[in-house]
């Protein structure tokens, strides 16, 4: 491991612990099959199931993946997006806007999803890319600004054609990941970036939203 690579992960813990996270729960199901049964079984996220008092699975299916594949493109996004959101913004406030972007994507899902089994960290995932798209928005008229604007618009695009093309992707935790990543990263523009109590208002911004979602999965 390089000097560049250990200094990247000290500055973005979370980013990197999540990264770890996912991935560990994943290889822990391939090694004992029926673990990773169980875990989908008990974990993935099925509106008829939360609806019936099991409303764990909002929150534990962010955390849980198909397939290889799944889990490899889901963790290079986050390897990708997430440290320099975490380097910016704090990893206090980073880990919150993680979970509330993945809470958000549940709760979009549990609303308008199918009658079926989900699982993926692709709603928080969506909500980096938002809260990304939202926090260069305002730069857009600068060169450096509207080139990176330009490339995550196109980007974003391309993800969101994937439900079209590969069946069964759950476009509507997408959907709801990426508007609660973006509405965070709107509010936090409209706070300092450091001082006192900085990283608390950002906390509790993307707390609000995660509020909002777990009422919406809840009532």
């Amino acid at each position: 491991m390089t000097a560049a690579q250990m200094r990247g992960r000290r500055a973005a813990p979370v980013a990197f612990g999540l990264i770890a996270v996912n991935a560990a729960i994943y290889l822990l199901g391939q090694i004992d099959p029926e673990l990773g049964r169980r875990m989908f079984a008990e974990g993935a996220q099925h509106p008829a199931l939360i609806d019936s008092g099991e409303w764990w699975r909002a929150l534990t299916a962010v955390f849980l993946h198909g397939s290889l594949t799944h889990v490899l493109f889901n963790m290079w996004a986050l390897y990708l997006f997430g440290p320099a959101l975490e380097i910016r913004f704090g990893s206090a406030a980073f880990g919150a806007m993680y979970l509330a972007s993945g809470l958000g994507g549940s709760a979009v899902y549990h609303l308008v999803g199918r009658e079926a089994f989900a699982v993926g960290a692709s709603g928080a995932i969506f909500g980096l890319m938002g809260a990304l798209l939202a926090s260069t928005y305002r730069q857009r008229h600068t060169p450096a600004g509207r080139a990176v604007f330009s490339q995550l618009t196109m980007l974003l695009a391309i993800n969101l054609l994937i439900p079209a093309i590969v069946p069964n992707v759950a476009w509507e935790a997408h959907l709801g990941g990426l508007l609660a990543g973006a509405l965070i990263a709107s509010g936090w523009d409209r706070l300092p970036i450091s001082g006192p109590g900085a990283t608390t208002r950002r906390v509790a911004v993307a707390v609000a939203v995660a509020v909002v979602a777990i009422a919406v999965i809840l009532l």
